[in-house]
């Protein structure tokens, strides 16, 4: 196992008292957190949210992270018990300077895919796979998962963890994302109403 459960702590929040576990990737040296809330079980409610500095800390407007995660959080209070995945995969696995290189491209006219190809990246470079440890330590092998990515999906059941069911998880587009969310369901799949 490379994940390592590192140290758990209380993590009282707008939407009620969580729990929250710090891992360890030991080969990579990234940190992940487990925030939770309830007593866990199988086929409980989790979001798998990339690490977005600009908009879970900044409140960019230029994504839906930041709401995604806040409604990820009103939705487990909500039901008493659910947990975040939360990886430290900022902009889709590229990292923060290079996001913020993505973004200058963008402001060029380039969409969110081609700002990270013409970086050398492909449009989404997150690995799932240390998902199935972090769920495995807490002895959880069924989801029902907040989100509207299907790779999601996917990466999850590749690495044995079932999806039991999906649940949506949109935000409202404004001024400054709605391309951005266009994008991602035209060229990405994702299951998105509002792009339509």
């Amino acid at each position: 196992m490379t994940i390592q459960k590192i140290a758990k702590a209380k993590l009282p929040t707008h939407w009620g008292d969580f729990s929250v576990i710090a891992y360890e990737d030991e080969t990579l040296g990234e940190e992940h957190l487990l925030l939770y809330l309830g007593e866990l079980n199988e086929n409980s409610l989790l979001r798998i949210h990339s690490q977005c500095l600009t908009g879970d800390a900044l409140y960019s407007l230029k994504c839906d992270c930041g709401s995604q995660l806040a409604k990820a959080m009103e939705a487990i209070a909500r039901e008493g018990c659910g947990m975040i995945i939360y990886m430290a995969q900022e902009g889709r696995g590229i990292g923060l300077v290079n996001k913020i290189r993505a973004y200058e491209l963008q402001d060029k006219g380039l969409n969110t895919i081609e700002a990270n190809e013409a970086l050398g990246f492909a449009a989404d470079e997150r690995d799932y796979s240390y998902c199935k440890e972090i769920l495995a330590s807490i002895g959880i092998s069924s989801v029902r998962l907040m989100t509207n990515n299907p790779a999601k999906i996917k990466g999850l059941e590749e690495v044995g963890i079932e999806v039991t069911e999906r649940v949506s998880i949109e935000i409202e587009p404004n001024k400054h994302n709605e391309d951005y969310l266009k994008i991602k369901a035209e060229y990405m799949g994702h299951m998105l109403s509002e792009s339509d």
